[in-house]
């Protein structure tokens, strides 16, 4: 099989709204949790978010086709155009053919569902509807966006697995060109699901933080007074490429994809296992596909999203696959950050991962006030500020509703 690199990355972030801002943030440590400015948050349970600042959509993209596009899609477009400058790759060189899209979203547009379903209700019942409702809702759609931008033929589709979306795209991306069915594929992931329908619905499971009286401190991961997770929303884009392709054109090669799993809980439909079972079966399969031991591992970014049960899970399952050399790795939530961008969390995750071999540092799990007696505490949870460490290979995790786990590993090129 071919082996698999990455040429290129863009970010936009709660805490940054492209690589170098991203990096900074996750140096600094700071948090990207603010009082909520997309609606009127006032009678809401949780008035807060991590929402993209300075964000204008037309400073990116024709304002006649922003109307057109769900912000998910704008973020898609951004950062995939950012992670493209980066690559170097020329249209003009490569077989567009053998260029594809594999994007992931755990809701798609529903901003622009929300506003239509809106105006329906008020007027009167006359179906009025914009006839770009659904080619702005849709999730695959961001895919194709991007596929139409850069004139990419290849495969062309999306993934859909909840919180887990962009790692499962990044993962199947991977397996596409190790198969030989792709040269280039742009992947990642995109979400702008602070709207108020989101939050209203995280807010009736009682799955988001309600702290909102100290709101850049409420994404808490592993500490014993978490509440819940703060909502996010951004994109991460990623170019994978053949090793051999990225050679024979001279490309810069930032890291190589080993591996990859795929599991499912079969438990509940938004609680984990309770002794991280999937989490423990996907970080081992991710392992086996990268050929690696546990012991090759020096960072792990976990789901972490400072829930009370998903944390106390996902150490369990830590401790599971890597047994004593669990507590020679460094271990860090960056949605303490960032927040939780549901399907873009894997994607803008990764390339945390990949800024921090790059620079040679760990990001920090911030916010953390109070030890939980239930986590072992020999871990090293990376608390609050950065570490140096030289990264040799890391492993990303993600966990979504539904049970879906996927686990992600790059290694230094």
């Amino acid at each position: 099989m071919k082996r698999v690199v990455v040429t290129g990355i863009g970010a936009l972030t709660p805490i940054g709204n492209n690589i170098p801002q991203y990096l900074e943030g996750l140096q600094k440590g700071v948090s990207g949790a603010n009082l909520i400015t997309k609606f009127d948050a006032t009678n809401f349970k949780t008035k807060f978010a991590g929402e993209v600042k300075n964000f204008i959509a037309e400073d990116f993209i024709d304002k006649k086709e922003v109307k057109r596009l769900d912000p998910f899609t704008q973020y898609a477009l951004v950062t995939a155009q950012e992670a493209f400058d980066m690559s170097g790759l020329d249209l003009a060189t490569i077989n567009l053919d053998r260029a594809g899209v594999i994007w992931g979203s755990g809701i798609g547009g529903l901003k622009s569902l929300e506003s239509e379903i809106e105006e329906f209700a008020r007027g009167n019942g006359i179906p009025r509807f914009n006839p770009f409702m659904v080619p702005k809702m849709i999730s695959d759609i961001a895919a194709g966006q991007i596929s139409i931008k850069f004139g990419f033929r290849g495969i062309n589709y999306a993934t859909v697995s909840a919180c887990a979306s962009s790692t499962h795209a990044i993962g199947n991306a991977l397996d596409y060109i190790r198969w030989g069915k792709a040269d280039i594929i742009m992947t990642g992931g995109s979400e702008a699901g602070v709207t108020a329908a989101s939050m209203g619905g995280f807010n009736a499971m009682k799955a988001l933080s309600e702290r909102n009286d100290d709101y850049p401190t409420a994404s808490r991961p592993f500490d014993k007074d978490r509440d819940g997770f703060v909502l996010g929303e951004g994109a991460g884009a990623l170019v994978l490429e053949s090793l051999d392709h990225a050679l024979a054109r001279g490309a810069n090669i930032l890291v190589e994809v080993c591996g990859s799993g795929m599991t499912a809980d079969a438990y509940h439909i938004t609680a984990p296992h309770p002794e991280g079972l999937g989490a423990r079966n996907v970080m081992r399969l991710a392992l086996e596909d990268a050929h690696l031991n546990p012991e090759d591992i020096d960072y792990v970014n976990v789901h972490g999203t400072s829930t009370p049960l998903g944390d106390l899970a996902e150490t369990k399952a830590i401790l599971g696959v890597f047994n004593d050399h669990a507590y020679k790795l460094n271990i860090s939530s960056t949605k303490s950050m960032t927040g939780h961008l549901l399907g873009a969390a894997g994607a803008i995750e990764s390339i945390a991962g990949i800024l921090a071999m790059q620079h040679r540092f760990v990001p920090p799990t911030i916010n953390h006030f109070t030890d939980d007696p239930e986590i072992d505490n020999k871990l090293n949870l990376t608390f609050n500020e950065a570490q140096e460490r030289k990264i040799n290979a890391f492993l990303s995790n993600t966990f979504g509703f539904g049970g879906h786990n996927s686990s992600i590993i790059f290694k230094r090129y």
